[in-house]
Parts: structure tokens; sequence; C-alpha cells
């Protein structure tokens, strides 16, 4: 079997995405990339009921080179993802609050600094149709400088160097949508500014503490804007 320790790998964390209430049913898909080859979870079938053989190899074009299942229908937006830069890995979730925020507005603004380790304002892509080139076109817009991105009236997406990374990033958005969501039911959020921000990209670059616990590793460099 190729790529069999990545094939279980996607299968693991496609049960931790259920477990962690991140997906429902059928809904989500993740994949992980091994030089030229991606595996992605199938379509149709519950992430925490997958096997290795389950998940299908395709090539950076689509083209599936081992596998009987076919591929997740949101393939397109991550062979879009992989081909726009050195992305090791993607998460896909419908998540609750994600879903919320997606719907509700156009960007989630940073009322906490953990915002900064997925890149700072979380944009929100435009809506469009699932599976289709332009919502693949959308999402890698979106993710241009940040590791995870909303998608209108749909859902949220992470990225990393590997699944770990791309789940870590994934949990850390929907508590972070969960937050504003909460904060929103009994005032106005305050958001933070430039320059705290700033403030706090300085601290982690002594020590990054903040990262390690959510399982990321990677910051904002100094001269990038929040």
């Amino acid at each position: 079997m190729r790529l069999a320790d990545e094939r279980a790998a996607l299968c693991d964390t496609g049960r931790r995405m259920v477990e962690t209430g991140l997906v429902l049913g059928t809904a989500g898909n993740l994949s992980v990339r091994s030089g030229d080859l991606v595996t992605v979870s199938p379509g149709g079938v519950a992430l925490d009921e997958l096997t290795p053989a389950d998940c299908p190899v395709l090539d950076l074009s689509g083209e599936v080179v081992e596998g009987v299942r076919a591929p997740s229908s949101e393939t397109p937006m991550h062979l879009a993802i992989y081909r726009a830069g050195p992305t090791g890995a993607i998460v896909h979730t419908h998540s609750s609050y994600a879903v919320v925020v997606s719907a509700t507005h156009t960007e989630l603004p940073p009322i906490h600094y953990n915002a900064l380790l997925l890149g700072g304002v979380v944009r929100v892509a435009p809506y469009a149709t699932y599976g289709t080139p332009e919502l693949a076109a959308h999402v890698t817009a979106a993710l241009e400088g940040r590791q995870a991105a909303l998608m209108q009236n749909h859902g949220a997406v992470a990225i990393g160097p590997g699944l770990e990374q791309a789940l870590a990033g994934a949990r850390l958005l929907e508590w972070l949508c969960q937050v504003y969501v909460q904060a929103k039911t009994i005032g106005e959020p305050r958001v933070l500014s430039e320059d705290e921000l700033i403030a706090v990209i300085g601290r982690a670059l002594q020590g990054q503490e903040t990262g390690t616990r959510w399982g990321l590793t990677s910051s904002p460099a100094p001269g990038d804007r929040p």
C-alpha cells in the first residue's frame, strides 16, 4: 500500500475530529501531502469509520494513483491549496461556531491574542458551491499569509506542515469563534489593536509557550501585519 503511514494518520486524525466535535457524520474532510502525492479522505464515509484502504492517493493534478473509493468532493480545494504553497496537511470542518461566524461576518477579528497563531484576523472566503473551482480559488486567497480561514455559510479550513498542526489550528479556530460568539451575547467584544498584537509577537519570540500549548509551532514574523 502506497503512503501507508499517511493513510493511517489520516484515519487517526479523522477520528479525533469527530471526538472533538469538529465534524458530524460524513461532513468535513482532510488530507496530507507527501512529495507530489496527496492522500485524501473519501467521500461518503464517516471520518471516525475510515480505514487506510478507504483513503485514495492522488497526484497534484487530481488523478487517482491508488485506491478504490472516490476522493472527497472538496478535493479540488485541497489540491489548489497544495499547489499554492508549502502546505503539508489540510483539515476542513463544519464546526458549529465556525459556521455561525462565517454566516454573519466577513472576518473574525482578534479579540484574543491566540489569533496570532493563525496569522491574525481570520478571513471569510466568499460563498461558492462546494467542490467547485470557484470555492477552491476563494479559500486559497483567504489563506494567503494565514494558517486558517472561514468559508461563508459553510465551515472552516486549517492548514499546517502536518496533520497535528492542521488539527490544532482547526481546534483553535473553533475556540476563537466560540469565544467571539459568546462575547457578542453580553456586549460588543473589544478587538486587540495592532500595537497590542505586535507586542504579543515580540513576547512570543522570547518563548513560544503559547504555540506549544495549542500544538502549533509557527508565529508571525516581526514585520508581518496581523
